[in-house]
């Protein structure tokens, strides 16, 4: 269970990252990028929830755990502001959405690399 979790994670890590640097490095959101930005979101959920089943607790009232719950929260809002932003067709917010996918990915990257840094078990 520990190495799929871990591998649920990185694929997190691999998707988010591929989503947010290829928006940012192509100019614009495009639809290839949000389907990156949903599986890292898919990943991590399923990465959690297993790591959480392994510490016996969804959720624990540390630093790990808090970030890790708005971190989540915030690529879920990510996602869907991008399929909104995709399916209104704004241009202005398409060519302007890499300032917000870029401060998600670094907020996600808090838990993350607590995550690695601490353990599971810290």
């Amino acid at each position: 269970m520990l190495i799929a979790a871990i591998a649920l994670i990185t694929g997190a890590l691999a998707f988010y990252s591929i989503g947010v640097w290829g928006e940012k490095l192509s100019g614009r959101l495009q639809p290839r990028w949000l389907a990156f930005f949903w599986a890292g979101f898919a990943c991590d959920t399923a990465g959690t929830a297993a790591m959480g089943r392994i510490a016996g607790s969804a959720f624990r009232l540390d630093f790990h755990g808090v970030t890790g719950a708005l971190a989540i929260a915030l690529m879920a809002a990510h996602a869907v502001w991008a399929t909104v932003v995709l399916v209104r067709k704004d241009e202005k917010a398409i060519a302007g959405f890499h300032r917000l996918s870029l401060a998600v990915w670094a907020a996600w990257l808090v838990p993350y690399l607590s995550g690695v840094v601490f353990g599971v078990g810290a």
